[in-house]
Protein backbone atom coordinates (compact mmCIF):
# COMPACT_ATOMS: atom_id res chain seq x y z
CA UNK A 1 0.00 0.00 0.00
CA UNK A 2 1.01 3.62 -0.53
CA UNK A 3 -0.56 6.84 0.68
CA UNK A 4 -1.83 9.41 -1.80
CA UNK A 5 -4.71 11.83 -2.32
CA UNK A 6 -7.62 11.13 -4.67
CA UNK A 7 -6.33 13.98 -6.85
CA UNK A 8 -3.00 12.21 -7.25
CA UNK A 9 -4.75 8.86 -7.65
CA UNK A 10 -6.64 10.28 -10.63
CA UNK A 11 -3.37 11.41 -12.19
CA UNK A 12 -1.80 8.00 -11.62
CA UNK A 13 -4.80 6.23 -13.16
CA UNK A 14 -4.64 8.48 -16.22
CA UNK A 15 -0.90 7.88 -16.65
CA UNK A 16 -1.24 4.10 -16.33
CA UNK A 17 -4.12 3.90 -18.80
CA UNK A 18 -2.37 6.18 -21.30
CA UNK A 19 0.71 3.97 -21.15
CA UNK A 20 -1.42 0.86 -21.53
CA UNK A 21 -3.59 2.12 -24.39
CA UNK A 22 -2.47 4.64 -27.01
CA UNK A 23 -6.09 5.56 -27.79
CA UNK A 24 -6.57 7.16 -24.34
CA UNK A 25 -6.25 10.95 -24.28
CA UNK A 26 -7.36 13.68 -21.90
CA UNK A 27 -8.46 17.23 -22.53
CA UNK A 28 -10.55 19.85 -20.81
CA UNK A 29 -10.61 22.99 -18.76
CA UNK A 30 -7.12 23.47 -17.36
CA UNK A 31 -6.09 19.81 -17.32
CA UNK A 32 -2.73 20.46 -19.02
CA UNK A 33 -2.05 23.31 -16.61
CA UNK A 34 -2.81 21.13 -13.60
CA UNK A 35 -1.10 17.94 -14.82
CA UNK A 36 2.36 19.01 -16.01
CA UNK A 37 3.75 15.50 -15.48
CA UNK A 38 1.26 14.04 -17.96
CA UNK A 39 2.07 16.68 -20.55
CA UNK A 40 5.78 15.95 -20.12
CA UNK A 41 5.29 12.22 -20.61
CA UNK A 42 2.58 12.08 -23.26
CA UNK A 43 2.84 15.39 -25.08
CA UNK A 44 0.41 18.13 -25.99
CA UNK A 45 -1.42 15.95 -28.50
CA UNK A 46 -2.77 13.67 -25.77
CA UNK A 47 -3.04 16.11 -22.83
CA UNK A 48 -4.44 19.48 -23.81
CA UNK A 49 -6.29 22.47 -22.43
CA UNK A 50 -9.53 23.63 -24.06
CA UNK A 51 -11.59 26.80 -24.03
CA UNK A 52 -14.27 27.08 -21.32
CA UNK A 53 -16.91 25.57 -23.59
CA UNK A 54 -18.42 22.46 -22.01
CA UNK A 55 -20.70 21.59 -24.91
CA UNK A 56 -17.84 21.72 -27.39
CA UNK A 57 -15.60 19.66 -25.09
CA UNK A 58 -18.22 16.95 -24.56
CA UNK A 59 -19.20 16.93 -28.23
CA UNK A 60 -15.57 16.58 -29.28
CA UNK A 61 -15.19 13.68 -26.84
CA UNK A 62 -18.27 11.93 -28.21
CA UNK A 63 -16.95 12.28 -31.76
CA UNK A 64 -13.50 11.09 -30.73
CA UNK A 65 -15.01 8.07 -28.97
CA UNK A 66 -17.05 7.18 -32.06
CA UNK A 67 -13.85 7.09 -34.13
CA UNK A 68 -12.06 4.67 -31.80
CA UNK A 69 -10.40 6.91 -29.21
CA UNK A 70 -10.98 6.80 -25.44
CA UNK A 71 -11.19 10.42 -24.29
CA UNK A 72 -11.27 11.62 -20.69
CA UNK A 73 -12.61 15.16 -20.41
CA UNK A 74 -12.37 17.50 -17.42
CA UNK A 75 -15.43 19.75 -17.20
CA UNK A 76 -14.46 21.21 -13.79
CA UNK A 77 -17.64 21.71 -11.72
CA UNK A 78 -20.76 19.55 -12.00
CA UNK A 79 -23.28 22.39 -12.56
CA UNK A 80 -21.37 23.24 -15.77
CA UNK A 81 -22.56 19.91 -17.15
CA UNK A 82 -25.81 21.72 -17.94
CA UNK A 83 -23.93 23.25 -20.89
CA UNK A 84 -23.09 19.75 -22.15
CA UNK A 85 -26.39 17.94 -21.59
CA UNK A 86 -27.19 17.53 -25.28
CA UNK A 87 -23.75 16.11 -26.08
CA UNK A 88 -23.66 13.79 -23.05
CA UNK A 89 -27.30 12.69 -22.88
CA UNK A 90 -28.62 12.89 -26.45
CA UNK A 91 -25.40 11.98 -28.25
CA UNK A 92 -22.99 9.92 -26.15
CA UNK A 93 -25.73 8.27 -24.11
CA UNK A 94 -28.02 7.29 -26.99
CA UNK A 95 -26.02 6.90 -30.19
CA UNK A 96 -24.74 3.40 -29.43
CA UNK A 97 -28.36 2.26 -29.20
CA UNK A 98 -29.44 4.30 -32.22
CA UNK A 99 -26.58 2.87 -34.29
CA UNK A 100 -27.67 -0.66 -33.53
CA UNK A 101 -24.38 -1.27 -31.74
CA UNK A 102 -22.22 -0.23 -34.70
CA UNK A 103 -20.56 2.50 -32.62
CA UNK A 104 -19.43 2.63 -29.02
CA UNK A 105 -18.73 5.72 -26.93
CA UNK A 106 -15.93 4.97 -24.45
CA UNK A 107 -15.55 8.38 -22.83
CA UNK A 108 -15.29 9.69 -19.28
CA UNK A 109 -16.53 13.10 -18.13
CA UNK A 110 -14.90 14.29 -14.90
CA UNK A 111 -16.70 16.91 -12.79
CA UNK A 112 -16.20 18.17 -9.24
CA UNK A 113 -19.22 18.27 -6.97
CA UNK A 114 -20.38 18.80 -3.41
CA UNK A 115 -19.65 20.98 -0.40
CA UNK A 116 -16.17 21.62 0.89
CA UNK A 117 -14.69 24.60 -0.95
CA UNK A 118 -17.34 27.28 -0.38
CA UNK A 119 -17.61 27.93 -4.11
CA UNK A 120 -21.31 28.85 -4.11
CA UNK A 121 -24.47 27.49 -5.65
CA UNK A 122 -23.44 27.84 -9.30
CA UNK A 123 -20.41 25.61 -8.69
CA UNK A 124 -21.79 23.34 -5.98
CA UNK A 125 -24.81 21.31 -7.06
CA UNK A 126 -24.98 17.52 -6.78
CA UNK A 127 -26.50 16.39 -10.08
CA UNK A 128 -25.66 12.67 -10.14
CA UNK A 129 -29.36 11.69 -10.17
CA UNK A 130 -29.86 13.53 -13.48
CA UNK A 131 -27.32 11.34 -15.20
CA UNK A 132 -28.42 8.13 -13.50
CA UNK A 133 -31.84 8.84 -15.03
CA UNK A 134 -30.31 9.16 -18.52
CA UNK A 135 -30.26 5.94 -20.58
CA UNK A 136 -26.85 4.82 -21.82
CA UNK A 137 -24.78 6.65 -19.22
CA UNK A 138 -22.92 5.17 -16.27
CA UNK A 139 -22.37 7.20 -13.10
CA UNK A 140 -19.49 6.87 -10.61
CA UNK A 141 -18.99 8.68 -7.29
CA UNK A 142 -16.18 7.24 -5.12
CA UNK A 143 -15.27 7.95 -1.50
CA UNK A 144 -11.66 6.68 -1.13
CA UNK A 145 -8.37 7.34 -2.89
CA UNK A 146 -8.13 3.68 -3.88
CA UNK A 147 -11.55 3.80 -5.50
CA UNK A 148 -10.84 7.06 -7.30
CA UNK A 149 -7.98 5.26 -9.02
CA UNK A 150 -9.56 1.84 -9.51
CA UNK A 151 -12.92 3.11 -10.70
CA UNK A 152 -11.37 5.64 -13.10
CA UNK A 153 -9.36 2.86 -14.72
CA UNK A 154 -12.52 0.77 -15.13
CA UNK A 155 -14.41 3.77 -16.50
CA UNK A 156 -11.74 4.46 -19.12
CA UNK A 157 -11.85 0.82 -20.23
CA UNK A 158 -15.65 0.72 -20.41
CA UNK A 159 -17.26 1.02 -23.85
CA UNK A 160 -19.99 3.35 -22.57
CA UNK A 161 -19.92 7.02 -21.53
CA UNK A 162 -19.27 7.50 -17.81
CA UNK A 163 -20.04 10.56 -15.67
CA UNK A 164 -17.34 10.47 -12.99
CA UNK A 165 -18.08 12.82 -10.08
CA UNK A 166 -15.26 14.03 -7.83
CA UNK A 167 -16.40 15.09 -4.36
CA UNK A 168 -14.33 18.21 -3.73
CA UNK A 169 -14.12 17.62 0.02
CA UNK A 170 -12.31 14.33 -0.63
CA UNK A 171 -9.88 15.36 -3.38
CA UNK A 172 -6.95 16.21 -1.10
CA UNK A 173 -7.63 13.79 1.76
CA UNK A 174 -4.82 11.17 1.81
CA UNK A 175 -5.71 7.49 1.73
CA UNK A 176 -4.18 4.11 1.05
CA UNK A 177 -3.94 2.87 -2.54
CA UNK A 178 -2.68 -0.61 -3.52
CA UNK A 179 0.64 -0.82 -5.29
CA UNK A 180 0.65 -1.93 -8.92
CA UNK A 181 -2.38 -2.65 -11.07
CA UNK A 182 -5.57 -1.70 -9.23
CA UNK A 183 -8.93 -1.86 -10.99
CA UNK A 184 -12.32 -1.65 -9.25
CA UNK A 185 -15.32 -2.98 -11.22
CA UNK A 186 -18.25 -0.69 -11.90
CA UNK A 187 -21.49 -1.67 -10.17
CA UNK A 188 -19.91 -3.35 -7.14
CA UNK A 189 -20.49 -1.77 -3.72
CA UNK A 190 -18.06 -1.97 -0.80
CA UNK A 191 -19.13 -2.98 2.70
CA UNK A 192 -17.11 -0.53 4.78
CA UNK A 193 -18.37 -1.88 8.11
CA UNK A 194 -20.41 -4.96 8.94
CA UNK A 195 -23.39 -4.77 11.29
CA UNK A 196 -26.62 -6.48 12.26
CA UNK A 197 -29.13 -3.84 13.45
CA UNK A 198 -29.38 -1.19 10.70
CA UNK A 199 -28.03 -0.68 7.17
CA UNK A 200 -26.55 2.70 6.22
CA UNK A 201 -26.21 3.15 2.44
CA UNK A 202 -24.31 6.08 0.99
CA UNK A 203 -21.64 7.25 -1.46
CA UNK A 204 -18.94 9.94 -1.73
CA UNK A 205 -18.25 12.08 1.38
CA UNK A 206 -21.37 11.02 3.30
CA UNK A 207 -19.87 7.53 3.58
CA UNK A 208 -17.46 9.08 6.09
CA UNK A 209 -20.40 10.47 8.03
CA UNK A 210 -22.00 7.03 8.07
CA UNK A 211 -18.79 5.46 9.40
CA UNK A 212 -18.54 8.07 12.14
CA UNK A 213 -22.20 7.53 13.01
CA UNK A 214 -21.63 3.78 13.15
CA UNK A 215 -18.87 4.32 15.72
CA UNK A 216 -21.21 6.39 17.88
CA UNK A 217 -24.01 3.85 17.55
CA UNK A 218 -21.68 0.98 18.46
CA UNK A 219 -21.00 2.63 21.82
CA UNK A 220 -24.76 2.59 22.39
CA UNK A 221 -25.12 -1.08 21.51
CA UNK A 222 -26.47 -0.53 17.97
CA UNK A 223 -24.62 -2.40 15.23
CA UNK A 224 -24.67 -0.50 11.91
CA UNK A 225 -23.61 -1.92 8.56
CA UNK A 226 -22.17 0.73 6.20
CA UNK A 227 -22.40 0.21 2.43
CA UNK A 228 -20.52 2.48 0.03
CA UNK A 229 -22.24 2.24 -3.37
CA UNK A 230 -19.22 3.68 -5.25
CA UNK A 231 -21.15 3.38 -8.53
CA UNK A 232 -24.56 5.03 -8.81
CA UNK A 233 -25.37 3.45 -12.16
CA UNK A 234 -25.20 0.54 -12.26
CA UNK A 235 -25.68 0.20 -8.51
CA UNK A 236 -25.24 -2.93 -6.43
CA UNK A 237 -28.80 -3.97 -5.63
CA UNK A 238 -27.65 -7.39 -4.47
CA UNK A 239 -25.39 -6.04 -1.74
CA UNK A 240 -28.02 -3.61 -0.42
CA UNK A 241 -30.83 -6.17 -0.45
CA UNK A 242 -28.68 -8.76 1.30
CA UNK A 243 -27.80 -6.27 4.03
CA UNK A 244 -31.39 -5.12 4.57
CA UNK A 245 -32.59 -8.72 4.76
CA UNK A 246 -30.07 -9.17 7.56
CA UNK A 247 -30.69 -5.95 9.52
CA UNK A 248 -34.34 -5.24 8.73
CA UNK A 249 -33.74 -1.48 8.72
CA UNK A 250 -32.45 0.95 6.08
CA UNK A 251 -31.16 4.51 6.22
CA UNK A 252 -30.10 6.02 2.87
CA UNK A 253 -27.79 9.03 3.04
CA UNK A 254 -26.60 11.45 0.34
CA UNK A 255 -25.72 15.11 0.02
CA UNK A 256 -27.88 15.79 -3.05
CA UNK A 257 -31.35 17.25 -2.55
CA UNK A 258 -33.87 14.77 -1.19
CA UNK A 259 -36.63 15.19 -3.81
CA UNK A 260 -36.00 12.71 -6.65
CA UNK A 261 -32.50 12.07 -5.28
CA UNK A 262 -30.88 8.70 -5.88
CA UNK A 263 -31.86 7.60 -2.39
CA UNK A 264 -35.45 7.38 -3.61
CA UNK A 265 -34.40 4.73 -6.17
CA UNK A 266 -32.70 2.69 -3.45
CA UNK A 267 -35.68 3.01 -1.12
CA UNK A 268 -38.16 2.02 -3.83
CA UNK A 269 -36.11 -1.01 -4.86
CA UNK A 270 -35.83 -2.24 -1.28
CA UNK A 271 -39.57 -1.70 -0.73
CA UNK A 272 -40.32 -3.73 -3.88
CA UNK A 273 -37.83 -6.55 -3.37
CA UNK A 274 -37.29 -6.88 0.38
CA UNK A 275 -40.48 -5.52 1.94
CA UNK A 276 -41.04 -8.64 4.03
CA UNK A 277 -37.63 -8.14 5.68
CA UNK A 278 -38.27 -4.55 6.77
CA UNK A 279 -38.88 -4.08 10.49
CA UNK A 280 -39.22 -0.29 10.28
CA UNK A 281 -39.97 2.35 7.62
CA UNK A 282 -37.08 3.27 5.32
CA UNK A 283 -35.40 6.57 6.22
CA UNK A 284 -33.92 8.96 3.64
CA UNK A 285 -31.47 11.57 4.89
CA UNK A 286 -30.35 14.12 2.28
CA UNK A 287 -29.55 17.72 1.54
CA UNK A 288 -32.31 20.36 1.45
CA UNK A 289 -34.16 21.35 -1.70
CA UNK A 290 -32.24 24.61 -1.87
CA UNK A 291 -29.13 25.96 -3.60
CA UNK A 292 -25.91 25.52 -1.63
CA UNK A 293 -24.59 28.55 0.27
CA UNK A 294 -21.14 30.10 -0.26
CA UNK A 295 -20.56 30.28 3.49
CA UNK A 296 -18.49 27.29 4.64
CA UNK A 297 -20.52 27.00 7.86
CA UNK A 298 -23.85 27.05 6.03
CA UNK A 299 -22.43 24.72 3.40
CA UNK A 300 -21.57 22.16 6.09
CA UNK A 301 -25.09 22.48 7.50
CA UNK A 302 -26.32 21.55 4.01
CA UNK A 303 -24.63 18.12 4.25
CA UNK A 304 -26.04 15.28 6.41
CA UNK A 305 -23.56 15.02 9.28
CA UNK A 306 -22.68 12.07 11.51
CA UNK A 307 -24.93 13.13 14.40
CA UNK A 308 -27.97 13.38 12.11
CA UNK A 309 -27.16 10.01 10.56
CA UNK A 310 -26.85 8.41 14.00
CA UNK A 311 -30.17 10.01 14.98
CA UNK A 312 -31.89 8.59 11.90
CA UNK A 313 -30.52 5.13 12.70
CA UNK A 314 -31.74 5.38 16.30
CA UNK A 315 -35.18 6.34 15.02
CA UNK A 316 -35.26 3.32 12.71
CA UNK A 317 -34.27 0.97 15.53
CA UNK A 318 -36.75 2.53 17.96
CA UNK A 319 -39.62 2.33 15.47
CA UNK A 320 -38.81 -1.30 14.82
CA UNK A 321 -39.12 -2.01 18.55
CA UNK A 322 -42.47 -0.20 18.72
CA UNK A 323 -43.81 -2.09 15.72
CA UNK A 324 -42.64 -5.38 17.22
CA UNK A 325 -44.58 -4.75 20.43
CA UNK A 326 -47.69 -3.27 18.81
Amino acid sequence: MKTMTPYDAIGEALAEEMRRDATVLAFGEGIATKRHDLVAEFGAARIRNTPLAEGIIAGTAAGAAATGLRPVVDLLFAPFLTFAMDELVNSAGKLRFLSGGQFSFPMVALAMTGAGWGVGAQHNHNVEAWFAHSPGLKVVMPSTAADFKGLLKSSIRDDNPVAFFLDVALLHAPGEVPEGEHVVPLGKAAIRRTGSDVTLVSYAKTVLGCLAAAETLAAEGISAEVIDLRTIKPWDEEAVLASVKKTGRLVVVHEASRTAGFGAEIAATVAEKAFEALRAPIVRLAGPDAPAASSWVLEQAFVPQADAIAGAARTAVARAMVLATA
